[in-house]
């Protein structure tokens, strides 16, 4: 079995921490030569010791070695054009009367590139804003307008669960997302609980799809009318767990059904459209 030497480490104090695989283990604090997914490289200060996993771990940064001397040095010479980076955009984007929020300054540790991160409402005009960086900078720039879930993912933060929040320690790219996976996973569709900082669903609510789809086939969708000994009942919820599912009538009594014994009654069942407002609560735009 193969096993894998993992550490949290970020590009600087205040930015979120990020997953890093070890060749082997380094001590809390270490400067680190890390070479990222895309092949460029950049030094982490690693703010976790190193632990174990007994698993191959891909598509996340490799810790290459101990950052030298001259590695550290640049590392902070690079930090320094970030704050500089900072503060002329913020001076500028005033100047110029741009309405947009600045959320991120990144360095490229080679220097060869400075990012400035933003979200705006509109499409903003910063081909002035972009010359005067550079004049001040003597840098290539490059503007990346992002959006709320982006925004999240850069600023960083602790979710629901008591954890950093995915998006910023190992997510990649995100799922598509939808009410229905909620409904179908029989969360409380209620804006606060299943969505996120960023104003969005949830990325956790994709983890699971597959295995509540599997559990749920062949059985009707939520809002399917269902008659029992001649009562007309709402199917509003299941717990795939306890293979259980949870029958309103119209009256507003609750009751509990084994999954099998709905199975059973399947020919029984009568088809109804779901209300247009029923169970809408939050959409993705």
């Amino acid at each position: 079995m193969e096993e894998t030497w993992l550490s949290l480490g970020t590009l600087k104090k205040g930015y979120p921490d990020r997953i890093l695989k070890l060749k082997k283990p380094f001590p809390r604090g270490t400067y680190v030569l890390v070479e990222l997914p895309e092949g460029r490289k950049e030094v982490f200060i690693l703010t976790e010791v190193s632990y174990k996993v007994p698993l191959s771990i891909k598509g996340i940064p490799v810790v290459l070695r101990k950052a030298n001397a001259k590695e550290i040095e640049e590392f902070e010479k690079k930090l320094e054009l970030e704050e500089k980076g900072w503060e002329f955009c913020k001076q500028f984007t005033k100047e110029l009367g741009l309405e947009m929020n600045l959320v991120r300054v990144d360095c490229f540790f080679d220097r060869s590139k400075i990012i400035f991160y933003y979200t705006a409402e509109g499409r903003i005009d910063f081909r002035q804003l972009v010359k005067e960086l550079a004049r001040a900078l003597r840098m290539r720039i490059e503007m990346r307008q992002i959006g709320v879930r982006n925004e999240t993912t850069l600023i960083g933060g602790i979710g629901y669960c008591g954890k950093e929040f995915c998006c910023t320690k190992f997510l990649t790219q995100f799922a598509p997302l939808s009410i229905k996976m909620a409904k179908e996973q029989g969360l409380i569709l209620d804006p606060n609980k299943i969505s996120g900082p960023c104003g969005r669903l949830l990325c956790c609510i994709a983890y699971e799809e597959d295995l509540y789809k599997e559990a749920l086939e062949g059985f009707p969708k939520v809002g399917t009318k269902i008659k029992i000994e001649e009562k007309s009942y709402r199917l509003i919820k299941y717990n795939i767990f306890q293979r259980i599912v949870y029958l309103e009538s119209k009256e507003g009594e609750v009751i509990l059904l084994p999954m099998e014994k709905l199975k059973h009654l399947k020919e029984e069942l009568i088809s109804e459209k779901e209300t247009e407002e029923f169970f809408k609560v939050l959409e993705e735009d």
